[in-house]
């Protein structure tokens, strides 16, 4: 599918790049949650990632995604449903437990992960792409982020 639009026609993508956020985070949180999610799927599947961008002056500034982001929200609960289900349809996806709270490096914040199997990480938020539709009943009962 083409990205590519005018003024006057919208751009409807096949996919979609969602990031579940859990309803108790603090403000703060929910910002670096969501800056650490969506920072891993850009290594993992380039074809998210755009063109480089360039003022009039020729000043040049980094890619970013050629799509939009849907930042969603939800329970514990709904957080731990969506998870299972974009194992079970294995979509790309990246996770961030509340144990990464606590540490102060990536070396750290992969062990903590490791340490605990997938059906008790105690997420507090998930990034997921893949086919709208996939991505859609992944994220069934959450709500859009206010």
């Amino acid at each position: 599918m083409s990205t590519e639009t005018t003024e006057s026609t919208p751009v409807r993508f096949d996919t979609k790049i969602a990031v579940l956020l859990r309803d108790d985070l603090a403000p703060w949180q929910r910002l670096n949650v969501t800056a650490f999610l969506v920072s891993g799927l850009g290594t993992e599947i380039p074809e998210v990632i755009g063109e480089p961008y360039a003022d009039a002056d020729g000043t040049p500034y980094l890619p970013m995604f050629r799509q939009p982001v849907l930042v969603m929200e939800g329970s514990k609960e709904a957080l731990t449903a969506a998870h299972g289900r974009a194992l079970s349809r294995a979509l790309p996806r990246a996770v961030f437990t509340s144990d990464l709270f606590t540490t102060g490096n990536d070396h750290d914040n992969r062990a903590a992960v490791r340490a605990v199997p997938k059906d008790h990480l105690d997420l507090v938020g998930l990034a997921v792409y893949g086919p709208r539709n996939a991505v859609d009943k992944v994220l069934k009962g959450a709500r859009m982020h206010p």
